[in-house]
């Protein structure tokens, strides 16, 4: 899998606006948000897709959730509602090698992704 960028963060080599850590777990705001409230949610674990994940890893992915439902909470967005996605694969748009769930929110939302503009 190499070096990335998101390994950077969880190293702590490269700053970011960190709204959650635990053990397992780290979510920053992106530094080129699509949504008034754009966070990425990502294993410290290096696993570089949905599509290359082993079985055990399932748990992490699963507290991936977890912790996007609780900061979507925490901002309160949860009730308006918020979208989340996870991209696989460069056909899909996943940019960097590492997976991360992206926690869109703060404004209605397109079929898309982009904020619907009034």
């Amino acid at each position: 899998m190499g070096d990335n960028i998101f390994l950077k963060i969880i190293r702590k080599e490269i700053p970011a606006d960190i709204v959650y850590e635990d053990e397992e777990i780290l979510a920053f705001y992106d530094i080129h948000p699509i949504a008034p409230v754009h966070i990425l949610v990502v294993p410290k674990k290096p696993i570089e897709s949905i599509a290359t994940m082993d079985d055990e890893d399932a748990a992490v992915v699963g507290r991936m959730f977890l912790v996007a439902r609780d900061i979507a909470r925490d901002l309160n967005i949860s009730e308006k509602g918020y979208k989340l996605l996870i991209r696989v694969g460069k056909d899909g748009g996943q940019e960097v090698p590492h997976l991360h769930l992206h926690l869109l929110g703060g404004a209605r939302l397109m079929e898309g992704i982009r904020p619907i503009s009034n």
